[in-house]
C-alpha cells in the first residue's frame, strides 16, 4: 500500500517538500508535493493575482474589439493572418510537446492542400482544377465532420460510464474522444479557410464571379456557374455520380422587365435557392403580366459538388454569378442537411480560440512580466 504523504503548509514539512526527490514517488504523492510548492510560492500574492485577473479581462475585451474592427475594415488581411496562425500555431505546440502523430497528419494535409492551392491560384486555370479543389476540400470536410461526431460521442459515452461495458479505462476513453474531437474541429476550420481562399481565386479567374464588380463573362444555361464546365445531366435527371441543381435568377433573362412586376412579385423574383434542391421544373417571373409565372425551366445551374463546395466548404452565402445573398436555410430545408451548416458556424467560432487565443494569452503574460507580476 502506498504511503500517504501529509504536508502542512507553513510548517517544517514544507521546507522538506522543497528537497524531496520526486522520482521515487507515486503520481498522487508527486501531485501533492507539487501542490504544496505551488501554494508556498504564491502565498500572500492575493492582491497580485487580482491585478492579473483584471489585466486578463481587459486584454480580452480590447483584443476582441480590435479584432472585430480589423475584420470589418480589412477582411482580406484579417483572413490571411488568421489562416496563417491557424496553420502554424498548433505546429509550434506539436513540436514542443512531441505530438508526432499530429505532426505526421499535419504534414500530409499541408502537402496535399499546398498542391491543391497552387493549382487553384494558377492563371490560366486548368479545366479540371475547380472540381479537383472542391472534391478535395469537400472530402476533408466530411472526414473532419465524422471525426468530430465520433469524438463527441466517445466523450459523452465516457461521461455516462458506458466505457466500462468494454472494460476501457475512463482516462483512456476520454483521451480518445477529446483527441478525435480536436482533430475534427481543427482540420475542419483549416480546410474551410483554404477552401474560401481557393474559391475566390478560381471564381475570379473563370470570370463568372468578381469580388468587387460584375462578372466578366456571360453565363450560359448549360454551364456550371462555379467551375465553368459543361453540364451533361439535366435538373430533372438522376446523375450517376452527382446531380445538377438550379438557381432561378432574373439576370439570366435579359428580356425580364422588373418594372412591370408588382412589388410583391419583384420580391419573389429575388435570387433564392430552391428548397431542398428541388429538381422539378422551375418557374420564373416574366414581364408579360404582373405576378404571373411562366413555365420556363431554364436558370443558373451547378454541379452538385461545385455548389456544395461553394456554399458549405467555401463559406459562400452569395450567388456565384451575381454575388446576391442567398438563404442557406431555404437551400438546406432537409433536416439532415442543416447540421452541416450549423457545424460550419461552430468552426467559425472555434477559429478565434485556436488562432487568436494563444496570441492574447502570450500578450497577457508579457504584460505581467513587464509589471513584475507572478
Amino acid at each position: 500500500m502506498a504511503a500517504v504523504l501529509e504536508v502542512e503548509v507553513g510548517g517544517p514539512v514544507e521546507r522538506e517538500a522543497e528537497e524531496i526527490d520526486l522520482s521515487h514517488l507515486s503520481p498522487e504523492e508527486r501531485w501533492r508535493v507539487e501542490h504544496v510548492r505551488m501554494h508556498a510560492k504564491h502565498r500572500g500574492h492575493e492582491a497580485m493575482h487580482a491585478e492579473m485577473v483584471l489585466i486578463l479581462i481587459a486584454t480580452l475585451v480590447v483584443a476582441q474589439l480590435l479584432l472585430v474592427q480589423w475584420k470589418q475594415r480589412h477582411p482580406r488581411s484579417y483572413n490571411m493572418v488568421t489562416l496563417f496562425q491557424m496553420w502554424v500555431v498548433p505546429l509550434y505546440f506539436t513540436i514542443k510537446l512531441n505530438w508526432w502523430r499530429f505532426l505526421v497528419i499535419w504534414v500530409l494535409f499541408s502537402a496535399v492542400t499546398a498542391f491543391v492551392t497552387f493549382r487553384a491560384t494558377r492563371k490560366p486555370l486548368v479545366q479540371t482544377t475547380p472540381r479537383l479543389v472542391y472534391k478535395w476540400f469537400l472530402l476533408i470536410y466530411k472526414i473532419s465532420y465524422a471525426t468530430g461526431i465520433v469524438g463527441y460521442m466517445a466523450v459523452m459515452f465516457t461521461l455516462f460510464g458506458l466505457n466500462l461495458l468494454f472494460r476501457i479505462k475512463p482516462e483512456d476513453a476520454m483521451d480518445f474522444g477529446i483527441s478525435l474531437l480536436f482533430y475534427g474541429l481543427y482540420y475542419g476550420v483549416l480546410e474551410r479557410d483554404f477552401a474560401e481562399m481557393c474559391a475566390d481565386y478560381m471564381a475570379s479567374t473563370i470570370g463568372f464571379y468578381s469580388a468587387s464588380g460584375m462578372p466578366t463573362k456571360h453565363l450560359s444555361d448549360s454551364v456550371c456557374a462555379v467551375c465553368g464546365q459543361q453540364i451533361f445531366v439535366d435538373v430533372n435527371e438522376e446523375g450517376i455520380i452527382e446531380n445538377t441543381y438550379r438557381l432561378s435568377c432574373n439576370h439570366v433573362y435579359p428580356s425580364l422587365q422588373l418594372p412591370l412586376l408588382s412589388h410583391g412579385a419583384a420580391q419573389i423574383c429575388q435570387k433564392q435557392f430552391l428548397p431542398a434542391f428541388d429538381k422539378s421544373a422551375v418557374t420564373h417571373l416574366t414581364g408579360s403580366a404582373p405576378g404571373r409565372y411562366s413555365g420556363r425551366s431554364d436558370g443558373i445551374r451547378f454541379h452538385e459538388f461545385c455548389i456544395r463546395g461553394w456554399c458549405i466548404v467555401g463559406k459562400k452565402q452569395t450567388c456565384p454569378y451575381c454575388k446576391e445573398k442567398v438563404d442557406l436555410k431555404r437551400m438546406f430545408s432537409n433536416p439532415w442537411e442543416r447540421p452541416h451548416v450549423m457545424y460550419g458556424q461552430l468552426l467559425d467560432w472555434l477559429r478565434y480560440l485556436v488562432a487568436w487565443q494563444p496570441v492574447i494569452i502570450g500578450l497577457v503574460q508579457g504584460i505581467n512580466y513587464i509589471l513584475g507580476l507572478e
